[in-house]
């Protein structure tokens, strides 16, 4: 897949204005071969309050959110965290749900600040309301950069379609599997999770796959 595809450069963020036009769909933000990032708090906090929006959505919905949160200077814990919730609702309208993701942005960004810069566990994590098991994961492998294996509904279709496990198709099984199989590395990481995504995003098909995941 890396052959055909090549580096994904992600997570997304917003001050990154080329594309990678080896991707389907949205394909700006995107930062192939540069591991480096994120390269700041305001940084990891885009990344986090973007796997909260993206939830039951696209990305291209999440980043019209965080585009309105950026040009309205709130794309910040401070900011969302004293923000009106109606404000900030109407601010992430696009990605959908928005009355229930607007107060998990304001919970999630008293949390963010509690912090004080520094890095979460996984339990601290999905002690928050509104944050599960997939979200988490992609918290701290993308923000945090801890290798974590994201578990999403593109992994689990790939498994499906490709044969190559046995087990019940539950979030740790799955994780469990790749984690097992796969080199601990944050770039191996992050790169066979965003590849399973484009992969599927291309030749998944829902219907052509086995039932119970």
């Amino acid at each position: 897949m890396y052959d055909k595809y090549g580096p994904q450069g992600w997570w997304p963020l917003l001050e990154f204005n080329g594309v990678n036009p080896t991707k389907t769909g949205n394909l700006k933000g995107y930062h192939p071969l540069d591991y480096s990032y994120p390269k700041n708090e305001i940084q990891k906090f885009e990344i986090c309050i973007g796997a909260i929006l993206t939830q039951n959505t696209t990305w291209a919905n999440t980043e019209k959110a965080l585009i309105n949160l950026e040009k309205n200077d709130f794309l910040n814990p401070e900011r969302i965290a004293s923000c009106e919730l109606d404000t900030l609702k109407g601010l992430i309208r696009s990605s959908g749900y928005y009355n229930q993701k607007a107060i998990r942005l304001k919970i999630f960004s008293e949390f963010f600040m509690d912090l004080k810069g520094k890095t979460p566990n996984r339990d601290e994590l999905l002690s928050v309301k509104g944050i599960g098991p997939e979200t988490c994961d992609s918290m701290l492998l993308y923000a945090y950069k801890i290798p974590t294996f994201v578990v999403d509904a593109y992994t689990k279709r790939f498994l499906a379609r490709s044969d190559i496990f046995d087990g019940k198709f539950n979030y740790y099984d799955v994780k469990a599997f790749f984690e097992k199989n796969l080199e601990r590395d944050i770039i191996i990481f992050q790169e066979f999770h965003a590849l399973i995504v484009e992969n599927e995003k291309r030749i998944g098909n829902k219907n052509n796959v086995k039932k119970g995941y």
